[in-house]
């Protein structure tokens, strides 16, 4: 059995990343009856609005969800009393220290994976005692790796120097793109984009219309003196680049950035001066459509071409 099927007991080794301001409830549950793995992003939300996305979600689904934990959040202790408080079995942690976290989830017999994006922080968060690591490439959106080391190098190095399950993730939205992460040594896939664009996603229409209509090259690296997020182009995708071409320093940056930039674009609809995340994938990306048609065409396209390749001649 694939061990990341196994570990999360679904169908399918898909699962759906915690996007902020687009993986809710909705989303995570359709995805979770589709037979891959919903994750509800965290980051995006207060306290006692997680609460009631995980008891919406329990209502929505009888299958395994997930709930992703930026460990930055600034109610982190609260956050996680309240994955205790409500069961939840299954966290994805990103952007911070995994010995922080992992052995008081662990603890709780929650099962932890965590986001890396380089071979140092794949071997710390196996010594921390973490059940699988998602090694995220150079192409996704949100938060990203200041090494900006593509997923087709990084996959096999990572595979190569951890013993626990690789979960593959930037620039995977399709089955081809599944089949060659599986080709290079990960056990399954996480996919931000793809979803991103699903019915079920809380984003803004207006986000979502923008990121299929993008093009090749209409996203970049920015921000990387503070958290480096791949950006959609834009009013303030320009003026943050501009800043950084004039060598802007951490201070001027996190100022120009502001509050709340990323709610204003992604789940407000502000297409000028909103912080529009999403990945390199978003220019192969061209329809709105439910979450189990996306997860199911992925599949398909992944057996399809699996067995191509089996069955021609090299």
């Amino acid at each position: 059995m694939n061990p990341i099927c196994k570990l999360f007991n679904i169908k399918y080794p898909i699962i759906q990343a915690g996007m902020i301001w687009c993986s809710g409830w909705r989303l995570a549950s359709a995805v979770s009856n589709a037979g891959g793995l919903g994750i509800i992003g965290a980051g995006s939300m207060y306290p006692e609005v997680l609460r009631e996305h995980i008891r919406k979600c329990k209502a929505a689904t009888a299958h395994p969800f997930g709930v992703n934990v930026p460990l930055l959040y600034p109610n982190i202790q609260e956050i996680m009393d309240i994955l205790v408080e409500e069961g939840i079995k299954i966290v994805f942690t990103s952007a911070g220290n995994p010995a922080t976290w992992t052995s008081f989830l662990k603890s709780h017999e929650i099962t932890v994976v965590h986001v890396i994006a380089n071979t140092k922080f794949a071997l710390k968060a196996e010594a921390e005692g973490v059940d699988a690591i998602v090694a995220e490439g150079f192409e996704a959106g949100g938060h990203n790796g200041r090494e900006e080391t593509t997923t087709m190098c990084l996959i096999p190095m990572i595979a190569k120097t951890v013993k626990i399950p690789v979960i593959a993730a930037g620039g995977i939205g399709s089955g081809r793109a599944m089949l060659a992460a599986m080709a290079l040594g990960a056990a399954g896939v996480q996919i931000g984009s793809a979803f991103a664009v699903a019915e079920e996603s809380s984003c803004h229409p207006n986000f979502k219309a923008k990121i299929i209509q993008a093009n090749e090259g209409d996203t970049k690296l920015r921000l990387k003196k503070l958290v480096p997020v791949r950006l959609l182009q834009n009013e303030f995708a320009a003026a943050v680049g501009q800043a950084e071409a004039d060598g802007a320093s951490t201070e001027q940056l996190a100022t120009l950035l502001g509050r709340a930039r990323a709610k204003l674009g992604m789940f407000e609809g502000d297409m000028d001066q909103g912080e529009l995340e999403i990945g390199q994938v978003s220019a192969m990306l061209d329809e709105i459509k439910p979450a189990a048609h996306i997860l199911s065409e992925i599949w398909k396209e992944f057996l399809q071409e699996k067995k191509r390749l089996l069955a021609t001649e090299f």
